[in-house]
């Protein structure tokens, strides 16, 4: 008895799970970063106005008590980094932010996801925190020392309270802008509710959370000088109303322009990791464009 022959089958490797595995990795052509000169272009106006302004106070045009030029705001700056304290103040603001940051953008987060999602949830909660929204941040500070003290706790509540509104409303709008037909593909589909929030409603409203989130971070510096008014003994704060009682100009201004490069750096993270995660998007935005990668199948 002999075997029969057994044909080849020249389509049977590639309907084979073996070949399902390999990944073929696409051509890639990278596009020019143009992103990156935008950074150095930015220090030209800088620059020009602070040559200006050492001009003009070496002239005499600007008095240098009310205005110091750079170069005194630079030795002021060299001595306050050689004894240690603008770390320690600066280690402090931080740590102050980016607590204050967290607890806030966390519960805007939640609480926009919800009211975005649920409807009877956003009658019930959305109208109270609108008319909150509206009430101005130094007039919760008497209210914060009556209930918390002169501690830490009013200052980080503060902050929380300043970050939570811009992380709670572009969190609603973000996941209430999100396409109605993507939404009804992912239930064709048979996403479970779980798979829809991730699949769908998260990726579409990336976007519009960064948003948020680096909004929530500016007012988180802008509200640290606020919070560091309660009694603070340490702090870039503290430094301003150090600087204001004792009549230096130089170290007032040290601590402004201290928290103009703070916010600025924290601002550059969260935009290179929205570039990162973001990376997939087809944008019109040449400095986002530019900084992804286009592919293209071999």
């Amino acid at each position: 008895m002999t075997t029969p022959a057994i044909r080849p089958r020249p389509l049977a490797f590639f309907r084979s799970p073996l070949f399902r595995s390999l990944r073929f990795r696409p051509t890639i052509r990278r596009q020019p970063r143009n992103w990156r000169l935008a950074f150095p272009l930015g220090l030209v106006l800088p620059i020009i106005a602070l040559l200006i302004w050492e001009a003009a106070s070496a002239l005499g045009w600007i008095t240098a008590h009310l205005l110091p030029p750079p170069s005194a705001l630079l030795r002021t700056l060299i001595s306050l980094a050689q004894d240690g304290s603008l770390a320690a103040h600066i280690g402090v603001s931080s740590a102050r932010v980016l607590t204050g940051f967290v607890i806030g953008v966390s519960c805007g987060l939640a609480l926009g996801a919800l009211v975005a999602l649920n409807r009877r949830v956003n009658g019930l909660i959305d109208p109270s925190l609108q008319a909150l929204r509206a009430v101005p941040s130094l007039a919760w500070v008497p209210l914060l020392l009556l209930w918390l003290g002169i501690d830490t706790a009013p200052k980080l509540t503060l902050i929380a309270i300043g970050t939570f509104f811009p992380m709670y409303l572009s969190t609603a709008a973000s996941l209430r802008d999100v396409d109605r037909k993507l939404i009804e593909v992912g239930r064709q589909l048979g996403f479970s509710q779980r798979q829809l929030l991730t699949k769908i409603y998260l990726p579409a409203a990336l976007p519009g959370l960064f948003t948020g989130l680096r909004t929530s971070l500016g007012l988180g510096w802008m509200f640290l000088v606020a919070a560091e008014l309660i009694a603070a003994t340490s702090g870039l704060g503290y430094l301003l109303t150090d600087g204001r009682e004792t009549g230096r100009t130089d170290l007032v201004l040290v601590a402004i322009i201290t928290l103009a490069l703070l916010g600025k750096s924290s601002d550059a993270v969260l935009v290179y990791i929205e570039r990162l995660s973001l990376r997939w998007r087809d944008v019109a935005d040449p400095h986002l464009r530019d900084d992804c990668e286009d592919v293209k199948h071999a």
